[in-house]
């Protein structure tokens, strides 16, 4: 989650036109499967249109394969969870763990940190 009150900056980040990348960490019910997997990259189709994904990545495949590490710049709602379940996954646990270049590396969840002066020159410069 990032918080702002600047509103021109938080319209860049959030709006679908702008493109910005996120990346999530998905614990799934079961293992996808290598055809699941197959489609979720080749692009898959939604009541809302296709949704094709930047980039799709078992977390450690030899050991399970209900772990998937998804980068996408749609903006739509709850648009992984939606891809899983139109394969019949249930999504068990979803973390974005990258979101317009930024991490939440090294954050405690229900902890909080300030940006860094590089990081908001980043971002503005986006």
């Amino acid at each position: 989650m990032l918080l702002t009150n600047d509103g021109d900056l938080a319209k860049k980040l959030t709006h679908p036109k702008h493109q910005i990348k996120k990346i999530y960490h998905i614990i799934t019910d079961r293992n996808l499967t290598r055809n699941d997997f197959t489609k979720i990259e080749q692009g898959i189709t939604l009541e809302d249109g296709i949704i094709q994904v930047d980039k799709i990545a078992y977390v450690n495949p030899e050991i399970s394969k209900k772990e998937v590490g998804i980068e996408i710049h749609s903006g739509k709602n709850r648009i992984i969870r939606r891809i899983f379940e139109s394969l019949g996954y249930k999504v068990s646990k979803l973390d974005r763990v990258t979101f317009a270049g930024i991490t939440k590396k090294d954050i405690p969840r229900g902890k909080w940190r300030y940006l860094a002066e590089n990081e908001i020159g980043y971002l503005k410069m986006l």
